[in-house]
């Protein structure tokens, strides 16, 4: 993937190999490739993963991840049905690959 003249490298499944290369215009990228088109709400939720995962050096799981964001943010936000509008399909699967992260347990 290239950004910005940067060639950056992807998994197979489209996620970085490096945490470090990535920054805002990465994260366009890669949720262009999904295709998603990032909003404030979007971005609420990757700059929140992105920190979680840099504070404990580790993904949650889908459950702990609503969990968290619930904790985080409220029962508004911290519900399936929220982050699914927001992240069709996969919402952690999905969020982590924007916020540069490894692909996340469980997620095919």
């Amino acid at each position: 993937m290239e950004v910005n003249g940067k060639i950056l490298e992807t998994t197979e499944s489209g996620f970085l190999t490096d945490v470090n290369a990535w920054n805002e215009h990465v994260a366009a990228a890669l949720a262009a490739s999904i295709p998603i088109e990032l909003t404030e709400a979007h971005w609420e939720i990757v700059r929140f993963i992105r920190g979680y995962y840099l504070r404990f050096h580790h993904l949650p799981n889908t459950r702990m991840f609503v969990k968290a964001v619930r904790k985080e943010f409220g029962e508004e936000k911290g519900s399936s049905r929220y982050l699914h509008r927001l992240f069709p399909e996969s919402p952690l699967k999905y969020a982590c690959m924007i916020a540069g992260l490894p692909k996340p347990p469980g997620c095919i």
